[in-house]
């Protein structure tokens, strides 16, 4: 893969982040660099203002700065926008905005030197991580703050992670024998304008979200098996004459899921007519998250390919002051998705109720004794409060704009708000879907001997050989923090 010339996928972007050494900067690449580090050199050199170049920043854009000042214009840039609070985000999220930042640079339009994106390069393959606080974006000038904290290290400031710790950056620098650099004309403002911040967030996040959409029909399946509810809304029919690609895609998954089931065909002649709407109509909701999770992912890869900070050097003649690091482009599609994977959970926790009422030769809350035991009823508690938590992060903070830089930047995207809240909701459903399998797997010892379809018995079989059939009350909650790890680890077989 190579930086600054190749499309990159949100796949090739995280392969990136585990194996720094598979992306490089070829000579083509290198040219784009060299001739746009030129153009800066060339515009500083002639008395034209520029703004960035030899002006100053936001609403100071009127004053002018000398040749002599431009290096320290830069490096104040950088500590004065370093103003992240909170958390830090994870190691990874860190390495996905370094890998999106030298890929937009490396497209050659930003004036940032080859020295200052091999050194990016250089800390990626040592893992010279930066610690990046995850609140201060608004997501206007793109994430100035957490982009700016990300830059630190490259000047010998700010932390970077050692053994999972933050650690001086001075002192991990000199280990590797590094020393400081010195940013040139207009490279601080070309390294923190841009949308890496909530880029890395909805790569995460499509990452997280690919597999509990898939996860999401499985336990549908395993749900509906413990119901003994009708496969014949997933019939390819019905999804033909309303050819939505999600719920094509989810009811087809949900017909292999249910294949050969011993189980449904037991009770093929019984008066139930319809299943209720969280098992009938999972091919329409799951399907639906899908389409939201399609259209993230195109509008992710777009941005992922794009040029985002400002301004642009076109040539040593023509600069453009645009407003390519506005986050709004990815704000939408970021809150659409968290409504999408909010939904996931909504629908399943209502399946994971339906299998404790008792109905249908299940026992009420799926235990033979209860009264002295109380079963199953409190884990469902627990993922009616994170589906509801997970309703209160569906807010879109895209709605929302606060005027920043004294009026100039003057409506911003807070994507960055939105690319957070949207893996909140994802990590929550990881909960939310522990309690379904656990349930599912439960609701199927009543209907042994019959058997299910093939991947239906071997996700059994996964979850029964980390959590016993419930008999009398035990920590439960070990048995559902057990199964949120198989998730983790994508141990559950969803294909």
């Amino acid at each position: 893969m190579i930086y600054g010339v190749n499309t990159f996928t949100f796949h090739d972007v995280l392969k990136i982040a585990k194996n720094p050494e598979i992306a490089k900067i070829d000579l083509q690449a290198r040219e784009q660099i060299l001739r746009s580090q030129e153009n800066v050199r060339k515009i500083v050199a002639s008395d034209r203002t520029v703004y960035g170049i030899n002006t100053g920043f936001g609403p100071l854009c009127d004053v002018k700065i000398s040749e002599e000042e431009t290096a320290q214009l830069q490096h104040n840039l950088i500590i004065s926008h370093a103003v992240g609070v909170g958390k830090p985000i994870n190691k990874e999220l860190s390495k996905i905005m370094m890998i999106a930042k030298i890929h937009a640079l490396s497209k050659g339009y930003s004036g940032v030197s080859l020295e200052v994106i091999e050194r990016m390069q250089l800390m990626l393959q040592k893992d010279i991580i930066p610690v990046i606080p995850e609140q201060g974006s608004v997501g206007a000038s793109g994430d100035l703050a957490p982009l700016a904290h990300m830059v630190l290290p490259l000047v010998g400031l700010g932390k970077v992670w050692k053994n999972d710790q933050p650690n001086d950056t001075a002192s991990v620098l000199q280990e590797h024998g590094l020393l400081p650099l010195q940013l040139g004309p207009k490279e601080g403002l070309g390294l923190i304008n841009g949308t890496q911040f909530i880029l890395a967030h909805a790569i995460q996040g499509l990452e997280k979200m690919e597999y509990l959409l898939d996860l999401a029909d499985l336990a549908a399946a395993m749900s509906l098996e413990a119901y003994r509810g009708s496969s014949s809304p997933f019939r390819k029919e019905l999804h033909e004459i309303r050819p939505f690609e999600g719920s094509r895609k989810s009811a087809s998954r949900m017909l292999k899921f249910l294949k050969n089931s011993e189980n449904l065909k037991s009770h093929e002649f019984c008066d139930r007519v319809q299943d209720p709407y969280s098992f009938r109509c999972v091919p329409q909701v799951h399907g639906a998250s899908r389409n939201a999770f399609t259209h993230l992912r195109a509008l992710a890869e777009t941005e992922l390919n794009s040029v985002t900070d400002n301004p642009i050097i076109l040539s040593e003649e023509e600069s453009i002051s645009g407003g390519n690091f506005h986050g709004q482009l990815m704000a939408l599609p970021l809150d659409y998705a968290t409504l999408a994977a909010a939904e996931l959970g909504n629908i399943s926790d209502r399946r994971s109720y339906l299998l404790l009422e008792g109905k249908f030769g299940l026992p009420r809350l799926l235990t033979e004794s209860s009264g002295l035991n109380s079963g199953f009823m409190i884990p469902q508690y627990t993922s009616a409060a994170l589906v509801t938590e997970n309703k209160t992060l569906c807010f879109p903070a895209s709605a929302d704009s606060i005027p920043t830089s004294l009026g100039q930047e003057d409506h911003v995207s807070m994507g960055s708000i939105s690319g957070r809240k949207f893996n909140q909701v994802l990590d929550n459903l990881v909960n939310i879907f522990s309690v379904e399998l656990m349930f599912a797997a439960q609701g199927l010892e009543f209907r042994r001997p019959a058997k299910c379809s093939k991947i239906v018995e071997e996700n059994y079989a996964i979850i029964r050989s980390k959590v016993d059939k419930l008999e009398d009350d035990r920590l439960i909650g070990d048995d559902m923090l057990a199964i949120a790890q198989l998730i983790r680890d994508r141990k559950i077989v969803v294909h």
